[in-house]
């Protein structure tokens, strides 16, 4: 491995995500395996510009892997989108001897990363946190596992209010542009319907399949909505039109929100942020720089960040013939 970096910088920026902790501690920790100096930035992009850094040793980063959100904290930086703003955050990176940077985050983080990289040819890894799984190069991304057991969990509980009222729910989870939450966990948690951007079922389907449960002696039923499905503009006006027109349903609306992004990381994104986070440090030693750490098929690798960006990821085209199949 080359022996060029001697000092590699982490922050985290854009929404938080359970294991951003962990993947910050697998990084301190191997950079002190190999004898790197690690440094925590504080507030993503905008504590870079401001030099808001600190020195993080193996045992600074203890007692922070079940630990959710983000110690580093998070930010939005409107000034790292300047010319000016980038051209700071250079002179702090130069000014503390930073040879190399680790960015945890999503699309956003990568974005601003790889303009980064090609104004100043300065070395970044970037490692996927993002509970809405939505970013290629990757088969999960951190947060999303710990995010799918939570919704799971609520909608549990939920059910057990629908079936003792005879009610029907519509819960909205987060997925503005993709609905691996809401397929998967709605699959997981036994929903009679399940509303994702991919797949514009329709309001005149969606009456019909309620309508059919219904004849079919079910007294209560769970519908999982993807915050960015557009069978409705909204999903209280989503209840509204199926409450005029299947007056016999009493209905509620739950929006989970952002408990969906707290608590505890789960034993698989621990260890999925500690493997990410070894990856994306010894990479940089290796000479790498503008690549994307991911998992595929329970190898880790690493994908050009232009390519994780530009790419878009898919569901599973069985997973939704299997809900449907459940649903019956």
């Amino acid at each position: 491995m080359s022996t060029n970096i001697k000092k590699i910088g982490v922050l985290t920026s854009g929404g938080d995500a359970p294991g951003m902790n962990a993947a910050i501690r697998a990084v301190a920790r191997t950079c002190a395996y190999h004898q790197i100096e690690c440094v925590g930035i504080y507030r993503g992009y905008q504590g870079l510009i401001e030099g808001d850094f600190e020195d993080l040793s193996a045992r600074s980063v203890r007692n922070i892997i079940n630990r959710g959100g983000t110690f580093l904290k998070s930010a939005r930086s409107q000034e790292f989108k300047t010319k000016e703003g980038r051209a700071k955050a250079h002179e702090q990176l130069i000014k503390n001897q930073i040879d190399a940077l680790v960015l945890i985050g999503g699309d956003g983080t990568f974005t601003g990363g790889m303009l980064f990289n090609e104004e100043y040819n300065f070395p970044i890894i970037g490692i996927p946190g993002t509970i809405d799984n939505d970013i290629d190069g990757t088969m999960y991304t951190l947060g999303y596992d710990t995010a799918l057991n939570t919704v799971v969990d609520a909608i549990d509980r939920i059910r057990d209010t629908a079936s003792s009222h005879d009610r029907l729910f519509f819960i909205e989870v987060m997925g503005r542009d993709c609905g691996h939450i809401a397929l998967n966990a709605g699959l997981g948690a036994g929903a009679e319907e399940i509303l994702i951007p991919e797949a514009n079922r329709g309001l005149e389907q969606l009456l019909e399949s309620l309508e059919r449960s219904r004849n079919t002696g079910k007294s209560s039923s769970i519908v999982v909505v993807a915050e960015g499905d557009k069978t409705g503009k909204s999903v209280f006006q989503l209840a509204e039109y199926v409450e005029e027109n299947l007056p016999n349903y009493d209905i509620r609306v739950s929006v989970l929100g952002h408990m969906q992004r707290g608590g505890a990381p789960t034993c698989f994104d621990r260890v999925l942020a500690s493997r990410m986070g070894v990856k994306a440090v010894e990479s940089l030693m290796e000479g790498k720089s503008n690549y994307m750490v991911g998992m595929i098929k329970d190898e880790i690798v690493i994908t050009p960040i232009v390519d994780a960006i530009k790419g878009k990821s898919s569901v599973d085209s069985d997973l939704m013939r299997v809900c449907e199949i459940m649903s019956t």
